[in-house]
Order: C-alpha cells, then sequence, then structure tokens
C-alpha cells in the first residue's frame, strides 16, 4: 500500500532533484531571499527550516557536520552558525516566508520569492 507516500518528484530524477534543493538551500541561506516557483520553494522550506534549528540546537561540532552534509558552501555553514543563529535565538520556529509575486509570462508557473524573516 501507498498510504501517506505523497511525494512531489518536481518533474525530474531524484538525484537532480535533491542537487537542486541543496543549491537552493544553500542560496537561501546565503542570499536570504531568492525567487523561484511555488512547487520548489514548497519543497525547500523545511529543509532551510532544520539547518537553522541543528545551528541553533546542536553543538558546534556535530552542527558543522551535519550542515555540512547539506549545503554546497562553507561560507553558508559559517553564516549559519555566526549570524543566524544569534539572530533566531529568540524564535522557536517560522524562519522563512513565501510571498507570492505572481505568474511567469512564458509557462504561467507561480512564482514566489522565498525569504528569510528578520
Amino acid at each position: 500500500m501507498r498510504h501517506q507516500r505523497k511525494n512531489n518528484k518536481m518533474n525530474m530524477q531524484r538525484d537532480h532533484a535533491a542537487l537542486l534543493l541543496r543549491n537552493m538551500a544553500t542560496s537561501v541561506i546565503l542570499y536570504e531571499k531568492v525567487k523561484t516557483t511555488a512547487g520548489r520553494a514548497k519543497r525547500v522550506r523545511p529543509i532551510v527550516e532544520d539547518l537553522i534549528t541543528k545551528a541553533k540546537t546542536k553543538d558546534t561540532r556535530n552542527a558543522i557536520r551535519q550542515i555540512g552534509q547539506v549545503v554546497m558552501d562553507p561560507n553558508a555553514s559559517k553564516k549559519l552558525l555566526e549570524v543566524l543563529k544569534e539572530r533566531y535565538k529568540s524564535r522557536t520556529g517560522g524562519y522563512t516566508r513565501i510571498v507570492k509575486l505572481g505568474f511567469r509570462s512564458g509557462d504561467a508557473a507561480e512564482v514566489v520569492s522565498i525569504q528569510l524573516v528578520e
């Protein structure tokens, strides 16, 4: 049976989708704002939230190891542990927001902006 197995494949192979999400999560952390489609933003949001939570709750050594498995740039790891950890120390969750921007003219895909809250 396939109960509770709903998963959006984003119309690409599993490895490609995973790499795309890792790259997008890294971009959200580094630039704090990324313009993308709604489906991709919904898939990357829990990854970014989990990375910030790991940076806050784990000790530094384990946080570096676990964050390094996901992010693609060492500067993103540094930013998580130095900047974002301090910014969100009193916040328990909800580190990102998705803002609708309209529709893309080429294929009418819904375009959104995923950004870190202040």
